[in-house]
């Protein structure tokens, strides 16, 4: 576990513009409060130019509370608006964080709907089932086959252990949100991530092994080698991932 847990959380500059909002809707309707009290006031007793000047306060104070409401719901708007469609941004993951990548021995990507005997404990190619899998966390492991095929069209996929601390299973739940192109991201369980290591990240023919887990180096990762395998699909085709 390390510091880097937690990409996803907000950064400063976004709580800043919800906190500017919330003073400014505070604002807007504290001048809400005082309009509608002057307006209330018994003017019975007042002279006519008392009367007017008194409107004439009412009438600035409501026309600031429209002004400071809307700048209130326009810094929201633009809160909300500002990561929209980058909040998800493979590019957003280019951390540059120094990885060990294994450039894994290519064993073809034919297809079967047989059992495969793969000569890599955990397979990034090989034959496999002619279906693939949709993106998302998984809570228990699907077969090799139908994650190899994932790989072929540029998918990623993270291994992790069932036991995995919940930050991390968190953090994952997140990645797996990521697209680019017609390729995504998988989350999956793994009782062959080999003893000493935390996570195993796979793209076709590449494998990268963390001792501890790390999401600026998954995030490195996911950024050079998504949609990066030899089949790829176009998104309209692909939106979700496969067939299973």
């Amino acid at each position: 576990m390390n510091e880097h847990i937690g990409i996803h959380q907000q950064s400063g500059s976004s709580y800043f513009l919800l906190y500017t909002a919330a003073l400014i809707l505070l604002l807007a309707l504290i001048s809400y409060w005082y309009a509608s009290k002057w307006n209330k006031e018994n003017t019975s007793r007042l002279k006519k130019e008392e009367k007017a000047a008194l409107k004439k306060k009412t009438k600035k104070i409501r026309t600031a509370a429209h002004i400071l409401l809307s700048i209130s719901v326009l810094v929201i708007i633009v809160h909300f608006a500002k990561d929209l469609g980058k909040e998800y941004d493979v590019k957003s993951l280019n951390f540059k964080a120094a990885i060990e990548v294994t450039e894994d021995k290519n064993y073809g990507s034919d297809h079967s709907d047989e059992p495969v005997q793969y000569e890599m404990k955990i397979p990034t190619s090989g034959t496999h089932s002619p279906h693939d899998l949709k993106f998302g966390f998984y809570a228990e492991k699907p077969p090799y086959e139908k994650l190899v095929h994932n790989l072929e069209h540029g998918d990623i996929i993270i291994y992790y252990r069932a036991d995995a601390d919940p930050k991390i299973i968190e953090q994952l739940k997140y990645f797996v949100n990521y697209r680019e192109a017609g390729a995504g991201i998988l989350a999956v369980p793994n009782e062959d991530i080999p003893a000493g290591k935390e996570v195993v990240v796979t793209a076709w023919t590449k494998t990268m092994e963390l001792s501890v887990y790390d999401d600026q180096k998954i995030g490195t990762f996911i950024y050079e080698y998504i949609n990066e395998g030899p089949e790829k699909i176009p998104v309209q085709i692909r939106a979700g991932g496969g067939t299973m």
